[in-house]
């Protein structure tokens, strides 16, 4: 297992150890907690020396990802190196039937996979569960909302970026890791975010039941890759929003 540099993936190398926690977790573990047997971090040695300060071998986590996302055979002809992220990310996607843009940015792409989860969430979703939401999520207007509006609504989120596009982001993640791994994310979540969060997680994990179901992936990599890019799209969402909170309070 070797990094191949990828622009996509560097940004986990200004990552704190206890960012990466759970996606360490989702590469080497299996929903009942077992170590994946076709995991290659945790047995490298600088895994052993440095385990948890997940920061010291950040590549290494990157590197998971690319050869999860990548065939074997194929891997090996590459001397050890998987593929770029954004060739697993949109595999991910047009196994779970996303409409993207393949010419678009990881981000939009990223964006594009939260937001076809949660419009399929939110599909199934009772009027009054869409009341709770939208009174989670700080709407004052909630009477006669319908999923697609609610739809367009959170679409406006993530393109307007910043701590709105991050909160959802993890709200929607933290209901997906729930049903793929079995646990949400370990983070320090207020009251009002972890109230929203309970909302989503049933309706969300129908949704993404429905697509682990329909794609048929019992015993293939997509196992590690689904819940891998929706990690990595979470970290991005906070990656990029403490940058852009770094740059206002220099400005």
């Amino acid at each position: 297992m070797a990094y191949r540099e990828d622009s996509d993936l560097a940004f986990l190398g200004r990552m704190e150890s206890s960012d990466l926690n759970d996606l360490v977790y989702c590469l080497t573990h299996d929903k009942d907690g077992s170590v994946r047997f076709t995991e290659e971090l945790t047995v490298n040695d600088r895994y052993k020396a440095h385990h948890p300060d997940h920061h010291e071998y950040w590549d290494l986590i990157a590197a998971e990802i690319q050869c999860f996302g990548a065939n074997t055979f194929a891997t090996i002809f590459r001397g050890g190196k998987g593929v770029e992220y954004k060739e697993v990310l949109t595999d991910v996607c047009d196994k779970l039937k996303v409409n993207y843009n393949k010419d678009a940015s990881v981000e939009k792409i990223e964006s594009c996979l939260l937001m076809k989860i949660l419009s399929d969430a939110l599909e199934k979703m009772t009027p009054e569960e869409l009341r709770e939401l939208a009174t989670a999520t700080g709407m004052k207007n909630t009477s006669g909302l319908t999923a697609e509006a609610m739809t367009g609504i959170f679409q406006a989120v993530f393109r307007a970026g910043g701590f709105s596009s991050y909160k959802l982001t993890l709200i929607i993640v933290n209901a997906v890791l729930k049903q793929l791994i079995g646990r949400g994310l370990s983070l320090a979540a207020n009251a009002a975010l972890a109230r929203t969060m309970a909302v989503l997680t049933g309706p969300i994990g129908w949704a993404i039941t429905g697509l682990w179901t329909a794609v048929d992936i019992a015993g293939s990599a997509y196992r590690v890759t689904i819940p891998a890019v929706i990690q990595v799209a979470a970290l991005r969402q906070k990656h990029l929003y403490a940058k852009q909170a770094a740059e206002i309070s220099f400005s």
